[in-house]
């Protein structure tokens, strides 16, 4: 909830100094943005674990507790009672640091999502409404790159190095296509508030007007958070176990907690910049369904996501790599011109209202078929250039076996 708002409510249960209150209404803020994530992931890992089970055919967890929902505060127990160990040749302070701006990096981002419509605050319930919102989401998630880093490196062990390397090689890649994606909500909000991106959907949700920029957040987002088929940081069947492979006990339940609170809260974010965040029926008339319509839009997201990591197998590195630099990059940034250029030339035309939260849905429909005809087209040239690039490569493996048959029957 924004301060104003908490100050406003401390104030009207009898505390007169309004220094006293907006203390306390801090500390309430602090400990609600802090108090959900926390809440949230035991719920997620039990969601996973569930939806896992179900598209393998099988049962999942139903042993502790009624239909098992008490299988993650199992777990969390057996973790808290487990031994924490330190190795004797690893850096200390980095090597306890990391587990916890791992998990910082993730609920820091929760400081700045607008979670309902209210009158009190400046559009939102939330921590604070920053005009740097997607800027201080890219700054603070890349923390969570560097823990990770952190962590493989103060372990002082090669497995837990190579993992670090990989960090390098995956996350910091794919942060180039997301950055990319992130202008586009930008450019059409004309801000980097995340109150204003969702208010600038109040007529038509920008998942409509740019669809491959949507596609392109979705599928960096999911290799930040290291998830199949992106999770060759913890390539267990190369790695061991990947960076963490020297943490034990609580620890290594803070960068499990962290893995499966990124997911959800990218989810979220997705929904925010695309899908109108609190936006819904009656959401001004009762601000708490604004709370459900994002929970609803980012539970969706959250599935498929979900549906993708237990049904696609992990790629080689080469092929993530080849597939982002070589693809999600090029893609991205012909979209930011191109959509930036459309924009900009339907404004002048009159077709597109300079501040879209201002405009209606009809004045939105012409540059939202303006742009939404641009995706389809490079949607359709980028496949037939893949199918062609296919083609080629089946031919060219085609021609070698030949030789190769060839050169051996001449043998």
């Amino acid at each position: 909830m924004d301060c104003v708002g908490l100050c406003a409510f401390v104030q009207s249960l009898g505390v007169a100094d309004p220094a006293i209150a907006r203390l306390i209404g801090l500390i309430i803020g602090g400990v609600l943005v802090s108090g959900v994530p926390l809440l949230t992931v035991i719920f997620l890992i039990l969601v996973e674990r569930k939806v896992a089970a179900r598209i393998q055919d099988r049962i999942g967890p139903n042993r502790a507790g009624p239909f098992g929902l008490l299988q993650t505060v199992a777990d969390l127990l057996k973790l808290l009672a487990k031994e924490d160990i330190t190795p004797a040749a690893a850096d200390r302070v980095l090597y306890n640091a990391a587990p916890l701006v791992s998990f910082a990096s993730v609920v820091l981002i929760w400081a700045v999502i607008p979670f309902m419509y209210a009158d009190v605050a400046p559009g939102a319930f939330m921590g604070v409404d920053l005009d740097i919102g997607v800027l201080y989401f890219v700054a603070v998630a890349s923390l969570g790159t560097l823990a990770i880093m952190t962590a493989g490196w103060a372990s002082n062990n090669k497995y837990a190095l190579l993992g670090a390397f990989r960090v390098v090689a995956l996350l910091v890649s794919y942060e180039i296509p997301l950055v990319f994606a992130l202008l586009v909500p930008v450019m059409f909000a004309g801000s980097m508030s995340l109150v204003d991106i969702t208010n600038a959907q109040s007529h038509m949700w920008f998942i409509f007007m740019a669809p491959v920029a949507a596609l392109m957040f979705f599928i960096s987002s999911q290799a930040e958070t290291g998830r199949a088929p992106f999770d060759l940081i913890e390539a267990e069947s190369e790695l061991v176990a990947g960076f963490n492979i020297e943490y034990s006990g609580m620890k290594f339940g803070m960068f499990f907690a962290a893995e499966f609170l990124h997911v959800f809260t990218n989810a979220v974010l997705f929904a925010i910049l695309y899908m109108g965040g609190f936006l819904g029926v009656l959401y001004q008339q009762l601000p708490i369904l604004g709370f459900v319509w994002l929970g609803i839009k980012a539970s969706i997201i959250y599935f498929i996501s979900l549906w993708l990591r237990n049904t696609v197998p992990r790629l080689r590195i080469d092929q993530v790599m080849n597939f982002n630099w070589f693809f999600l990059v090029p893609v991205s940034i012909v979209n930011v011109l191109l959509t930036a250029l459309i924009l900009k030339l339907a404004q002048v035309a009159g077709l597109a209202p300079t501040v879209f939260a201002e405009s209606s849905l009809l004045g939105m429909l012409p540059v939202t078929l303006m742009l939404l005809v641009k995706d389809v087209l490079m949607i359709i040239y980028v496949m037939t250039r893949v199918a062609q690039e296919g083609r080629s490569a089946r031919q060219a493996e085609q021609r070698m076996e030949t030789d190769l048959l060839a050169s051996a029957a001449g043998d």
